[in-house]
């Protein structure tokens, strides 16, 4: 089977799971993250909308949801079928230059797909667009509260505490990075549910954003302090991305450095913001990858 008929399957399975009469019926209900007014919130981001101008011409399958002005996040719960189910989770973070949510492309796509291999998709509506003293502290404290709730709920939700990922899309990559190696919470408890580990225990980071240091590509953002104790990862990006490949580079050679696993995956071709729609580019193979790894890394077992 060739690239392109290999992508376009595992897209189109990705559609049928999400957009089948069965799936729409059963479409979760967000859950707010927190228990009032997300820390800092001042109301002055806007109404949340789709900002995405459509077009009426445009073939099925190929525009975005571009989701912004989000003031009150959410965690939605994607539970796979019953008898596939393994116990593991991956909050989903879709990208968007912390203006926009890639709603869809990065979000709800991707957990049909995490539910075809038994793991339960946790979409994480974090605040956009970030404030420009701090771009990305609120979306941090939105993704450090999932990770927390998650945990805090896994007996409801059937997961397994120490199997909870974070899974993200170019700011979202940033993000799953951030997450992955900040030292503390960065709000204050708000509930029992912030007594739970508020760390991934593995991420995936798609085309990743904002990681080396400003303009010089040689280094690490010195906001991401890699330690031994950082979550493994995997990591999977284009040479011709517009966002530089060194990204990934830099954090792999960081995590190689203190001999935390790294899994990481550079294409010739691919661009930038392909979630996992089908291409000629076997980019596009990159969720067969993740997959592959989840299971040797031992996150797919069954309890």
């Amino acid at each position: 089977m060739t690239a392109v008929a290999t992508c376009s399957a595992l897209a189109l399975a990705a559609a049928m799971l999400a957009g089948s009469p069965a799936s729409v019926a059963a479409e979760p209900t967000p859950i707010p993250l927190w228990p009032g007014i997300a820390p800092g919130e001042k109301g002055d981001r806007g109404v949340e909308q789709d900002t995405t101008k459509h077009d009426p011409n445009a073939k099925p399958g190929t525009e975005v949801i571009r989701l912004g002005h989000v003031s009150t996040p959410t965690l939605t719960v994607y539970r796979p079928a019953a008898d596939k189910a393994n116990g593991a989770a991956i909050v989903v973070c879709p990208g968007g230059g912390y203006n926009i949510l890639a709603w869809d492309l990065e979000g709800t796509e991707i957990c049909a797909w995490l539910n075809s291999i038994g793991v339960t998709g946790l979409l994480l509506k974090y605040r956009v667009p970030g404030h420009l003293s701090d771009t990305y502290r609120a979306p941090l404290q939105d993704a450090q509260r999932a990770l927390s709730l998650a945990r805090a709920n896994a007996a409801a939700w059937g997961l397994d505490a120490k199997r909870v990922g974070i899974l993200g899309f170019s700011a979202g990559g940033h993000l799953s990075a951030a997450t992955s190696n900040a030292t503390a919470r960065s709000y204050d408890a708000v509930d029992d549910a912030d007594k739970t580990s508020c760390r991934p225990d593995f991420s995936v980071l798609v085309y990743p954003a904002y990681l080396t240091d400003g303009k010089d590509l040689s280094k690490l953002s010195p906001a991401l302090a890699v330690t031994k104790d950082t979550p493994p990862a995997f990591i999977v990006q284009a040479q011709d991305d517009p966002i530089p490949v060194e990204n990934s580079l830099r954090y792999a050679e960081a995590l190689q450095a203190v001999k935390v696993p790294v899994e990481l995956h550079i294409y010739p071709k691919g661009g930038h913001g392909y979630g996992m729609r089908p291409s000629a580019n076997p980019v596009c193979h990159w969720p067969d990858r993740v997959a592959e790894w989840l299971a040797a890394s031992g996150w797919l077992k069954t309890r």
